[in-house]
């Protein structure tokens, strides 16, 4: 796909433009070489292809800034359950390795439901078991085709649940052990994401890279020393998972104690903690904690809608904006909260913050919008490209129908847009300056043939999920046990009601 080479977007309130934040000014935007060229009123259309956008909102395509393409096939498969008992159902070292054609089929639908939510560019955390280079070239011509603008992390990890989870060693029957999988040393992980990177960096205009540690205690210090030294070699943005759920606060409060029980000050000891590294989830954050990542200037990115599902409780939203910490937003799994929806995570992060805090104060719409957008760009290293709507930045950007019943009477563009939008307004998007949704239709992707390269590949993808799933039930009620332990631990803060 290559960008349009020129558009005029005419007469749409462009959010970001005028003195009435509430209100945004009508105007044209020329689009040049994937970029915006001009903003003003009026524009002459030079020879550009021009879309009306008359009652329409132009806005900053968003940036989903945390996402896993890999269990995209498992949307709809699960009721909300712990964290612990979920991932065993989700993860990919779980289930026999997949096929290019499932991996490319699975890639390419995610894409296209993100494109209709109005997000341009994702951060995808892949995980691909086994890691192979076709395995990685099916994911990376998949978005290449859709569109979308796509920073992508080949995931790892070297120790497992065993060694990261309280009291399952003790908890779970040693015959039922040998279920849960290894993290063991296994193949060179970080050399084979090296390997990768180096075939494909600077290869694709609209995919980037960067480094995924899946988390700090599921890594070995050396292997996350290793990824530091990498992220340094290539000036690369780092993604971790930090603190989603109790049970790896305490993890970290019994077996880090040489870091202080603490996950940000191993990720400090270690080179990683700092301005490029962006941490996902971050619940169970301690008050100390949140300071050190602020003073460092490393990103949070809130997944509201999956913490509710998998019942992790409230990450300390206000206490993070109180300190200074730069947020983002995503949607993570599509089987923890089945939809890659930045309207559902823009609305859960304002409405989150009233569990912990009755009186009137941040997160507000606005707030929620710059996550969105603005967040994302600085937490995926693209602050320089995309983010907002500006004069040379790229045209990355979503139109949407004003005359949705979300935004009539229109009051406040940003409220209706968080609170009232469901999606349903989207309409176009662009990326790159090129046209890939319009009136609602994929241009960038045969959405008919991809239904059926995803029906043939859900009878075998089934029946390994069921297998997969009848299996870890066997496990159900020692990790229910093994919770009970975990929540009678006192940190000294909650973010569950009553824990």
């Amino acid at each position: 796909m290559t960008a349009t080479a020129r558009l005029l977007i005419a007469g749409g309130r462009v959010l970001g433009q005028g003195a009435d934040p509430h209100l945004p000014a009508i105007a044209d935007l020329r689009i040049d070489g994937g970029r915006v060229a001009a903003i003003g009123r009026g524009l002459e259309a030079e020879g550009a292809r021009v879309i009306d956008a008359r009652g329409k909102l132009v806005i900053p395509g968003f940036v989903n800034a945390h996402y896993h393409s890999h269990d995209v096939f498992l949307k709809g498969y699960f009721e909300p359950q712990p964290l612990e008992q979920w991932v065993l159902n989700a993860l990919p070292r779980n289930y026999p390795p997949r096929s290019p054609a499932e991996i490319r089929a699975r890639t390419l639908l995610g894409a296209v439901e993100c494109i209709r939510g109005g997000i341009t560019t994702i951060q995808d955390m892949v995980t691909l078991f086994p890691m192979s280079g076709e395995q990685v070239d099916a994911v990376v011509n998949a978005y290449a085709e859709s569109g979308l603008r796509t920073v992508l992390a080949l995931q790892v990890a070297d120790t497992g649940p065993l060694d990261t989870v309280p009291y399952w060693r003790e908890t779970i029957p040693a015959e039922l052990q040998s279920m849960l999988g290894g993290g063991g040393p296994g193949p060179d992980l970080v050399a084979r994401v090296a390997a990768e990177l180096a075939a494909r960096i600077g290869r694709h205009p609209r995919i980037t890279w960067a480094l995924a540690p899946s988390s700090p205690e599921r890594c070995s210090r050396t292997m996350l020393e290793r990824l530091a030294a990498l992220a340094e070699r290539h000036t690369l943005p780092v993604f971790t998972h930090l603190y989603i759920s109790k049970a790896e606060a305490v993890n970290a409060r019994l077996n880090f104690g040489a870091s202080q029980g603490s996950l940000i000050r191993l990720l400090e000891e270690v080179g990683l903690l700092g301005p490029r590294l962006g941490l996902a989830h971050g619940v169970w954050l301690a008050p100390d904690e949140i300071a050190l990542i602020a003073d460092a200037g490393t990103g949070l990115i809130l997944n509201p809608v999956s913490n509710l599902k998998n019942k992790n409780g409230v990450a300390p939203i206000r206490d993070l904006i109180a300190a200074g910490v730069d947020l983002a937003l995503g949607c993570d799994n599509c089987s923890c909260t089945d939809a890659q929806n930045m309207f559902q995570a823009m609305k859960a992060m304002c409405l989150l913050a009233a569990v912990s805090d009755p009186e009137a104060g941040p997160p507000d719409a606005f707030d929620a919008i710059r996550a969105a957008t603005e967040g994302g760009a600085r937490r995926t290293g693209l602050a320089d490209e995309i983010g907002h709507i500006a004069v040379g930045k790229k045209a990355d950007l979503a139109i949407l129908d004003l005359a949705d019943p979300a935004f009539v009477p229109l009051n406040s563009v940003p409220r209706q847009l968080v609170y009232g939008e469901s999606g349903r307004g989207v309409e176009t998007v662009i990326v790159d300056g090129a046209v890939v949704m319009e009136d609602r239709v994929i241009k960038t992707v045969d959405e008919a043939a991809l239904r059926a390269e995803v029906d043939a590949a859900m009878a075998g993808f089934r029946a390994d999920a069921a297998a997969v799933i009848a299996r870890n039930e066997k496990l159900a009620p020692y990790i229910r046990a093994a919770d009970r332990r975990i929540w009678s631990h006192d940190l000294g803060f909650r973010r569950y009601v009553g824990r």
